[in-house]
């Protein structure tokens, strides 16, 4: 049973990693890019309803706390047993997406705060000057960083499940 624990705790941290790969991945490649071009209000409307809509209770316990939550379970399942091949490329993949934790909440979150701070977009009197102050390639820049560690988080819980599945099997 305990060997069970270990692979639902396993495999609970490579799709949530996986998830949140790909949606920062998602950002890089495809809306980022999509609202560069657009008007001032369309972009600040967009991104505060894109971020309305992804802030939600699911999202941040099966997604963004959920992959450093289930991440930290997968390693402390490993320590007390015999099957610990797995362990290192977990530890590996809870630095890494911690890193991505750390990025969100120390570069994305202020900036996306103050993007929906700044109000409805209706009653913004200047657009340009609270788009400007969003800070788009800042934002950016530090989203490929975390789309490219995120990535490499869900490789090390890839291969962690192939190690574990080799050392119960």
């Amino acid at each position: 049973m305990f060997t069970v624990l270990q692979g639902v705790a396993l495999v609970a941290a490579t799709l949530s990693t996986g998830f949140m790969a790909s949606l920062f991945i998602t950002y890089s490649a495809v809306i980022m890019p999509g609202l560069r071009g657009a008007d001032d209000r369309t972009f600040v409307a967009g991104f505060q309803r894109l971020d309305a809509a992804l802030v939600t209770p699911a999202f941040l316990l099966l997604g963004f706390l959920g992959a450093l939550i289930f991440t930290g379970l997968a390693g402390l399942l490993q320590l007390g047993s015999e099957h610990r091949a797995a362990l290192p490329w977990i530890v590996a993949a809870f630095v890494l997406y911690l890193a991505t934790f750390v990025i969100t909440v120390a570069v994305h979150l202020p900036l996306n705060n103050g993007l929906k701070e700044a109000g409805a977009p209706d009653r913004i009197a200047d657009l340009a000057a609270v788009r400007a102050a969003f800070r788009e390639s800042t934002w950016l820049a530090w989203n490929h960083v975390r789309s490219v560690v995120g990535l490499i988080a869900f490789g090390c819980l890839g291969w962690g499940l192939v190690e574990f599945g080799r050392s119960v099997g």
